[in-house]
């Protein structure tokens, strides 16, 4: 695994991409948050997936889809940002948040329970936080299941997060954002109340909300718990994809009150709510979601003109026995 090209601005955001063995592209990404300093908090974003069968008009990682990423090539990804910084693998980082979210659904994927039994093991970091961030595919109830006994088991006290992408309140809407067969509202919510145990933090329901397309706090409330859930508001992130769809989000980054009216529904709904926008500078490094997979294709064409690649400091064979085994 190495790195082929790396872009962006080290006080805000750094992408990654990476050629594997079997010749495909993936991309991961580091970043902070202005102003808080990075040894508060740090937030890795790996891909679990060669792009991504979905293939939402709002994101770029379904431009393509050549398989799963194994154990080692999740794990290996975070290795690398993280050797770049703490050598010897302590992070006193305060908060140090792993998202599984970059190209592809984690639950298509059960190497990712693979890489979060192991992480507590591999690195010194009690900030630690995992995020798991799907659209809850029909037949991941499996995947789910193990998620649960995960974090009851190594990531109590609200030290992992859990999302599920829901950009709708209609159902029937959601399938042409998110065209694949997925859980229910109702399944979601059942599966989201066991889910939760006090002092969890509690499940986002992400909307990046889409004119034409319903958010209707009312029906949220009406299947999912203000005690369990809470809502998390972003804008639709200006890919290649949603550009050549259509797909014009309701909340302009630039001036966040067009978002008024959905934060106070769900406020008043009962829902914790939190408006995500994040600098706008991140879109010009293509650090948002998916935004880098649309270069992918010509970063192979131009390897010829390019300066050597350098090699990562991922190894060849990470032990794959693991230590819950």
């Amino acid at each position: 695994m190495r790195i082929t090209e790396q872009r962006g601005e080290s006080d805000l955001a750094t992408v990654y991409v990476a050629e594997l063995k079997d010749g495909e592209l993936i991309e991961f990404v580091e970043s902070v948050q202005p102003p808080i300093p990075q040894n508060e908090k740090w937030v890795l974003i790996v891909s679990t997936l060669k792009g991504c069968p979905v293939n939402c008009p709002i994101c770029d990682a379904g431009n393509s889809y050549a398989g799963k990423l194994s154990f080692g090539e999740i794990i290996g990804q975070i290795d690398y940002m993280v050797r770049k910084r703490y050598s010897d693998g302590k992070i006193p980082v305060l908060k140090f948040k792993i998202q599984f979210a970059r190209m592809g659904d984690p639950a298509f994927n059960p190497a990712v329970l693979d890489v979060l039994q192991e992480l507590p093991f591999v690195y010194d970091a009690p900030g630690l936080l995992p995020s798991i961030s799907t659209v809850a595919p029909s037949g991941c109830d499996g995947f789910l299941e193990k998620i649960l006994d995960i974090k009851n088991r190594l990531y109590t006290e609200g030290k992992f997060q859990m999302q599920f992408s829901i950009h709708s309140s209609s159902e029937d809407s959601r399938r042409e954002l998110i065209p694949c067969d997925t859980l229910s509202f109702a399944e979601m919510s059942k599966w989201g109340e066991e889910f939760f145990n006090s002092g969890d933090r509690k499940i986002s329901l992400n909307f990046a909300s889409v004119k034409g397309y319903p958010v209707d706090p009312a029906v949220i409330a009406d299947f999912f718990s203000p005690e369990c859930f809470m809502v998390k508001l972003t804008p639709v992130n200006p890919t290649y994809s949603s550009r050549r769809n259509g797909m014009e989000g309701v909340i302009d980054p630039d001036h966040p009150e067009t978002a008024d009216e959905l934060v106070d529904g769900f406020r008043n709904a009962g829902f914790d709510t939190i408006l995500s926008i994040g600098d706008t500078r991140e879109n010009r490094i293509g650090s948002n979601c998916g935004m880098y997979v649309g270069r992918l294709s010509s970063i192979r064409e131009e390897k010829a003109l390019q300066k050597p690649v350098v090699q990562s400091a991922i190894p060849d064979a990470y032990p794959e026995r693991h230590r819950w085994e």
